[in-house]
């Protein structure tokens, strides 16, 4: 047997923050991973090489936290990480002078680490906010990070 003590009292439940797809399988609208950050699709094309060459798919993708934007070249039969993208509704109950967000889900848990964007679409969160009204958050997360895109009244 061996001395050494093994610490397994951390970790995550082993899922993967992406999953391989084949080039040629990816499509507009969908996401990819390019140089790291994980991508929507925006622009795609195949091109044919010589004679005893592999086909060629160009991807353009923007980044969906920051949305700047990326390319890549691989051959069609190569595999591409695909990050997982999820997308979750949010009741918003406050905005922190820090600008964090506290969000209400589904189940009743509260949620006060997501920070409401320094854009114009996060000045609409705050102006809607101060109306008084109830509003849904969309909530977009991938790869360990998260954004607010869309704000809605909630339904009464």
């Amino acid at each position: 047997m061996s001395d050494e003590i093994s610490d397994v009292s951390g970790g995550d439940a082993g899922a993967s923050k992406t999953y391989p797809q084949q080039c040629s399988a990816l499509r507009k609208n969908g996401h990819v991973l390019i140089k790291g950050r994980p991508c929507k699709v925006v622009e795609m094309s195949t091109s044919k090489t010589g004679k005893h060459g592999h086909a060629k798919v160009h991807l353009v993708g923007i980044d969906i936290f920051t949305g700047k934007k990326y390319e890549d070249i691989c051959p069609s039969t190569h595999n591409m990480d695909v990050p997982h993208v999820s997308r979750t509704d949010y009741q918003l109950i406050d905005i922190d002078p820090n600008g964090f967000l506290t969000l209400l889900d589904n189940n009743g848990e509260v949620k006060d680490d997501t920070r409401c964007p320094d854009t114009d679409f996060g000045k609409d969160i705050r102006d809607k906010f101060e109306t008084g009204e109830s509003y849904l958050v969309t909530v977009i997360r991938s790869m360990e990070e998260e954004i607010p895109v869309g704000i809605k009244l909630m339904p009464k």
